[in-house]
């Protein structure tokens, strides 16, 4: 399937694969062993949902402000693949302290550590998809790259779970068993990366600034005005995004924290999300062919309308096997809406200041993920309902969706 890509678009689809691992990770085994550090702190299942909740918005805050300003830097020549490089080894190395961090507190630092590291790798990641591939085959190698990265995640996962389970069932040290598995995550995800960093070339780049931060900043501002006088069909499709997507980041960061806080078995929770990766898999090279017969704008409202039933559903899910079907609909459309929505804005912005701007749009997604697992949080302390609190994110989809058809509405 990949052999219709060229080098430096398959190097760069392999980062997917390598950094879906760490996420995975995200939504299933780092919950679930800061739950098990909760329960012996004497911590209960609301207190755990909410801290998990307020942690995770700390780390996507920090990124909010941050994400654009690496963006704009990273647009002068030469910066971009140095300071992707140093994001990831931060974030390898954070990936391998979570499995030695003795306590809750000091887990959720080194948590929000290392998913700002993750996250910022993603900011330079998005970016350079101008400079590896063309703008006629830009929606085919960003919805392979969000395929190939949920599917490629599976065998670090399958391994970092099989040490899991050896520890949970006593065969070997438990603690051992978690170090383990997170160490197989972080090898696997700075191996799988090696490619793009011998590969990458940055092409589409600014002169240097005399004053790099300074200048930075002063992009920023200047691009925020012009966006907002100039190019109205990014600044709508920016506010949509910042809605929408809140709502798809925080049902992934939060699902088996979610699940555990239903009581549901744990490691039925995990196997379901692994086969969600393979559900995920198929509907992101689904939606990626349907990208050449139909609009991304339509097929993003789409995706939009699933994750809108997903909200409502939860309401009523109290099972494991409900969860599984929320999982397997999440599945169906959670790579599709991250590709088209970057291939998409990719294909908007001027390619000469893609960091930046896609820095801008990380700002928005990761901006509005704090809203969502703040909401969550919030929610489930003043209603002590898990269902409730998933369920009010269904009122962000109907937002997006609105703000996304007033951007379609306009000439670019």
């Amino acid at each position: 399937m990949l052999k219709e890509f060229t080098t430096k678009e398959k190097s760069w689809i392999l980062y997917d694969i390598g950094n879906s691992a760490f996420t995975m990770m995200v939504s299933t085994l780092i919950p679930i062993w800061f739950n098990t550090l909760a329960q012996t702190a004497g911590m209960d299942s609301s207190d755990y949902l909410a801290s998990w909740s307020y942690a995770t918005s700390i780390a996507t805050v920090i990124v909010a402000f941050l994400g654009p300003v690496l963006g704009s830097i990273s647009d002068n020549k030469g910066f971009r693949k140095p300071m992707f490089t140093a994001v990831l080894i931060i974030g390898v190395i954070g990936c391998v302290l979570l499995g030695v961090v003795p306590n809750w507190m000091m887990y959720l630092v080194t948590y929000v550590v290392a998913k700002v590291a993750y996250q910022s790798s993603l900011v330079l990641y998005d970016s350079m998809i101008n400079d590896v591939t063309t703008l006629d085959r830009i929606d085919k190698v960003s919805s392979l790259g969000y395929a190939w990265g949920y599917l490629g995640s599976c065998p670090p996962f399958i391994a970092a779970l099989v040490f899991y389970l050896l520890g949970n069932t006593g065969v070997i040290n438990e603690k051992l068993s978690i170090f383990l598995a997170f160490l197989v995550i972080a090898v696997w995800w700075l191996v799988v990366t090696l490619p793009l960093l011998k590969n990458y070339e940055q092409k589409n780049y600014v002169e240097h600034a005399a004053d790099k931060i300074a200048g930075s900043f002063k992009r920023i501002g200047q691009t925020l005005v012009h966006m907002y006088k100039e190019e109205k069909k990014v600044f709508y499709f920016l506010l949509a995004f910042f809605f929408y997507i809140d709502g798809v980041y925080t049902i992934i960061d939060e699902a088996v924290a979610i699940g555990k806080s239903l009581g549901l078995d744990q490691v039925g929770l995990l196997v379901i999300l692994l086969l969600t990766q393979v559900v995920a898999f198929a509907f992101s090279t689904l939606f990626g062919n349907l990208s050449k017969k139909y609009s991304s704008l339509s097929l993003i409202s789409v995706c939009i309308g699933g994750y809108f039933a997903v909200a409502i559903f939860a309401l009523f899910m109290h099972t494991l096997w409900q969860f599984g079907i929320m999982a397997f609909i999440v599945g169906m459309f959670q790579g599709a809406i991250q590709a088209l929505s970057r291939s998409y804005y990719a294909a908007l912005i001027p390619q000469d200041a893609s960091g930046e701007y896609f820095g801008l749009l990380d700002i928005c997604g990761k901006g509005a993920s704090f809203m969502g697992t703040m909401l969550v949080g919030i929610t489930v302390c003043v209603t002590n309902s898990v269902n409730v609190s998933v369920a009010t994110l269904g009122v962000l989809f109907v937002i997006g969706f609105f703000l996304l058809r007033k951007s379609s509405a306009i000439e670019k």
